[in-house]
């Protein structure tokens, strides 16, 4: 049986093989499906030997599975199993789109989710991997068996997440689109601790990462899973959505994952309403902008009863949107940009974001905020935050919040900060017990949130003895777009107002 350690090393050296002819966030794109169709017909190989002993022989199995798909996980044709492709030495790229497309025509699950690359694409008449390249990356991915009997899912799952951290480490920018670094998700799944049978929904799913550990946590617990975990998600992004596809499959597990852009057409419904769920678990981008009042006016779902966000971001779209997503009884992590706990308050006259919070606050759905440390995410080095909502507190919480100030647990990394796993129990654990403990966690009164403004940023309550406090750049802007949306708005009304009463209008040089 392979270990995870083997596992990661074989399929970093599949990653560095295609280095130099295609630019690094383009690597998932081709080397994650090769890695999955190997394990797609490693495992079929498994299943028609099982079929083989209960049939007689291998032609009979065969010839019964591919009349009864029902009797394997996925039936992959006799011309797309791994061995037909690693004999092919010309026309590899052209013969790989093939197979990725012979095996969803058999299998519709896997239909948009291994067939959307094309392993014979050309820029400017070049092939972005030529057919040498496929070559050495075929052989290097042929070194391992990965089936039922060579790689747990869990296992082969973790060292193909993995891949996507080590892809993201590459990326820049782009990464947080896709992934959420494994220690946030870790801690977003202890904290909202799942429950068999319990149905859980990522509306901004990427590689569905929160998905997956949400039922790791669960199989953690150490308890025989007669129910495991319901598993919904939306994802914009095609790519980024076949991947979340594959991770789910990768690690045997089932997930309804729609695509399209989750706040404009939320696609998981019951009826003409919002399907709720037991938990929600998201990280969705940070201050996106583009979704305007005009936007939120017209909402159809009532996800966005209070309050509309700025046009600067979206953040507390989100979070309504994922608020209305939950059923009576429902909780919700949610990774954010820090300035979202904290803009506006502290500031003369109204905002926007502070009035949404307000109102969270008074209806005693805030259950916790906690600071992350910071540069853990890819495409930022802010520290990020995790609001925890809760639709239905237990008694010794209610008219309460939790601030956690988890910014000093980490270790130093490279790139990129980490928590290590002892961390991440401790600040779950301090979630669970619930109490106030120095310099760590601080448990304070709706009331003294509103006294503060309703700023519900954990440094203002826990000081852990680090002095220095910045406010992020990216916080200030959209502080500062707000205002000047504000100002537009303002003046458009005065404008208004003017020409009523006979003037031409108003306007102010700037």
């Amino acid at each position: 049986m392979l270990d995870i350690k083997t596992l990661e090393t074989w399929l970093w050296d599949a990653a560095c093989s295609i280095r130099g002819s295609v630019d690094a966030p383009k690597f998932k794109d081709y080397i994650l499906p090769l890695i999955f169709i190997k394990r797609l017909s490693d495992v079929f190989e498994d299943e028609i030997k099982r079929l083989s002993e209960e049939f007689g022989d291998e032609k009979t199995a065969l010839e019964i599975a591919s009349k009864d798909h029902s009797l394997v996980r996925f039936f992959i044709p006799k011309n797309a199993v791994w061995s037909e492709i690693r004999k092919k030495t010309t026309g590899i790229g052209e013969k790989i789109t093939d197979t990725t497309r012979a095996i969803a025509k058999q299998n519709p699950k896997l239909q948009g989710v291994i067939d959307i690359v094309d392993f014979n694409a050309t820029v400017s008449g070049q092939r972005i991997i030529d057919d040498g390249k496929l070559s050495a990356l075929i052989e290097i991915i042929s070194r391992h068996r990965i089936g039922l009997k060579d790689a747990e899912p869990d296992i082969l799952g973790r060292a193909y997440e993995y891949l996507l951290r080590k892809f993201a480490e590459g990326q820049g920018q782009s990464a947080g689109e896709f992934y959420t670094p494994k220690e946030v998700g870790w801690i977003m799944a202890y904290i909202l601790d799942p429950e068999q049978g319990q149905e859980v929904y990522d509306p901004a799913c990427g590689s569905g990462g929160l998905l997956v550990k949400s039922q790791l946590a669960l199989k953690e617990k150490g308890k025989k899973i007669s129910k495991p975990l319901r598993l919904y998600g939306q994802e914009q992004n095609y790519v980024t959505y076949a991947m979340a596809k594959m991770n789910m499959i990768i690690h045997d597990m089932e997930g309804d994952i729609m695509i399209g852009d989750t706040l404009r057409n939320p696609k998981l419904l019951k009826g003409s309403k919002l399907k709720t769920f037991d938990l929600v678990v998201a990280n969705p981008m940070w201050n996106q902008d583009g979704y305007t009042e005009d936007f939120y006016e017209a909402d159809t779902f009532n996800r966005f009863e209070n309050g509309y966000p700025p046009a600067s971001s979206a953040d507390w779209g989100w979070v309504q949107l994922m608020f209305a997503s939950l059923n009576d009884n429902g909780k919700a992590a949610i990774v954010l940009d820090t300035g979202a706990v904290s803009r506006g308050s502290g500031n003369q006259g109204s905002n926007k974001e502070k009035d949404i919070r307000r109102k969270f606050v008074d209806k005693d759905w805030i259950e916790a905020v906690l600071l992350l440390p910071e540069n853990l995410f890819y495409n930022t080095t802010a520290p990020g935050i995790v609001l925890i909502l809760n639709r239905n507190k237990p008694r010794d919480r209610k008219g309460k919040i939790m601030l956690i100030n988890a910014s000093l647990e980490f270790e130093k990394g490279r790139p990129k900060n980490f928590i290590p796993d002892d961390k991440i129990k401790k600040i779950a654990k301090a979630f669970h017990d619930w109490k106030s403990i120095d310099k760590f966690t601080q448990i304070i009164s709706n009331e003294e949130a509103a006294k503060n403004d309703y700023n519900l940023s954990p440094s203002r309550y826990v000081s852990n003895g680090k002095e220095e406090e910045y406010r992020d750049v990216e916080e200030i802007l959209v502080e500062l777009a707000e205002l000047e949306e504000d100002r537009t708005k303002t003046d458009k009304e005065l404008n208004s107002i003017m020409k009523k009463i006979g003037y031409k209008g108003f306007s102010k040089e700037r």
